[in-house]
């Protein structure tokens, strides 16, 4: 009941520090209590940034707010640590901020690598700013650092959580409008706050409508907490999803486990007969070679074996499909491996143009046979979608822990209701007779064989992209050693 009283006597203008406390508090709070231990969301390992500016500048205010009201009945030296603690909590809040911003935009766009200098420059700005006061224990001193903070960390900060903001909105837009619109609007309510806390002076009325400028942070703040707050179902979206495909694929992979015992004996009842068949066509052709004749014979024997042959590698892929052997890895260079598996597919890229963008990534731990085929899979299948010509751009770049690649074909492209399907076995949008359909789900498997990932998008008519992410050797193995 007295800290109610003690509510109600607060100014109606100091309340309003109260509740901006408040709501950033409650922030922080409900981002600690959301469990994302589990969640491979580029949010996930950011997001306590975002709450502990939260707990940092709730305190900050509350604080903010306890000296404008008791500071009458302080000892100088009291009112002095007050404040101190106060201009601390504040920068740090402020820096917090500045970090979860930061971390957000290198994960959404690799592209801006001068961000990775900007928490430097900031803090040598803010270093300079307060040094051009001079470093005196008095309140304008706690200003100066508090002000300082609040114009460097505080105002880049917010305008890098909101870009970062909306520009993961539309990467997760496949998860739901709802989840999308959410994160949107929480990036635009930080465009408002780092307008209203990174351009206005505290303590001072907005000109012309004579507002305390309080309000309207205090109002972008609960914007921005009531958004983030919502945005976060993400978290259970993705964990229900992530139910769903492992129930898909326990019911896949009892399927798959009858079909792979059907193919390798499909596969090895087939691989005698066109053994034979090919031994018994090389004795026929050695024959009528010494004979002399028989030319027409000898063209169509050939033409029989290159069949037989062309079934061989399907018995072969077969077996491939339903007894995968053992993948040793490695470390290996991921643009050597790039580098070979062209020089084999030459004969078969002829009027194709190659754009290589290979950057310098560090190895992986990978089998460089496996890896070959991958790249070999995925190149002829572009070249297949290219029966007029093209271009085939391959990329690997480098980002936190990962070796990335890229391969973007100009093919005729792969609608909707197939994408969701390329990686399914015996899946094929060729001709009948002209591939098993074997060739991406073999991938996908060495791939996830590899502890990476392997992702398609494609438009009809503008071609198709696969990306491919790998760890890194280091992260492999610091993996290993944590089983």
């Amino acid at each position: 009941m007295s800290f109610l009283n003690y509510l109600i006597n607060i100014p109606p203008v100091d309340l309003i520090y109260f509740c901006y406390g408040t709501t950033f508090f409650f922030l922080g709070a409900f981002i600690a209590a959301k469990n994302m231990e589990a969640s491979n969301l580029k949010l996930a390992g950011r997001l306590w940034l975002l709450g502990a500016f939260g707990f940092a500048h709730g305190i900050h205010e509350w604080l903010k707010l306890y000296a404008l009201i008791e500071g009458e009945h302080f000892l100088p030296e009291e009112l002095f640590a007050v404040k101190a603690i106060t201009a601390f909590a504040g920068a740090l809040s402020f820096i917090f901020l500045l970090l979860f911003g930061y971390s957000l935009v290198r994960a959404v766009n690799v592209r801006m690598r001068w961000v990775r200098f900007l928490p430097a420059a900031l803090f040598l700005l803010w270093i300079g700013y307060v040094w051009n006061y001079g470093f005196r224990p008095d309140f304008q001193f706690l200003r100066r650092v508090e002000m300082g903070g609040r114009y460097t960390f505080g105002f880049s900060g917010s305008l890098l959580a909101a870009y970062g903001l909306i520009a993961y909105a539309s990467e997760v837009r496949h998860l739901g409008h709802f989840i999308s619109d959410k994160l949107f609007f929480a990036g635009v309510s930080f465009i408002f706050y780092s307008i209203f806390m990174g351009l206005f002076p505290s303590d001072i009325p907005v000109p012309l409508i004579h507002v305390p400028i309080e309000v309207f942070r205090s109002l972008s703040a609960i914007g921005i907490t009531c958004f983030i707050i919502r945005a976060l179902n993400i978290f259970d979206i993705e964990t229900r999803k992530k139910i769903e495909e492992q129930t898909r694929l326990l019911a896949q992979s009892e399927k798959l486990s009858s079909l792979g015992q059907l193919a390798a004996g499909i596969a090895h009842e087939i691989n005698t007969p066109l053994t034979n068949a090919s031994l018994g066509i090389q004795t026929l052709k050695v024959r009528l070679g010494r004979e002399g004749s028989g030319g027409d014979l000898v063209e169509k024997l050939s033409a029989v074996e290159r069949n037989i042959d062309r079934a061989s590698v399907i018995a072969q892929e077969l077996l491939q499909f339903s007894r995968p052997r053992s993948t040793d890895l490695i470390p290996v260079n991921i643009n050597t491996i790039i580098r070979g598996s062209l020089t084999l597919l030459q004969y078969r890229l002829k009027g194709i143009v190659i754009e290589l963008d290979l950057g310098d990534p560090a190895e992986v731990m990978g089998d460089p046979g496996k890896l070959e085929q991958v790249f070999i899979n995925i190149l002829s299948n572009s070249a297949e979608a290219m029966p007029s010509g093209g271009k085939i751009a391959i990329a690997t770049l480098q980002h936190d822990a990962s070796v990335i690649i890229r391969i973007t074909d100009t093919g005729v492209g792969i609608t909707g209701e197939h994408l969701s399907k390329v990686f399914d076995p015996f899946f094929s949008t060729k001709e009948i007779g002209m591939g098993t359909g074997l060739g991406l789900s073999i991938s996908y498997g060495i791939i996830r064989q590899h502890h990476g990932s392997i992702m398609v998008a494609s438009n009809v008519g503008s071609g198709t992209t696969i990306t491919i992410e790998i760890p890194t050797r280091e992260r492999y193995e610091k993996n290993i050693d944590h089983r």
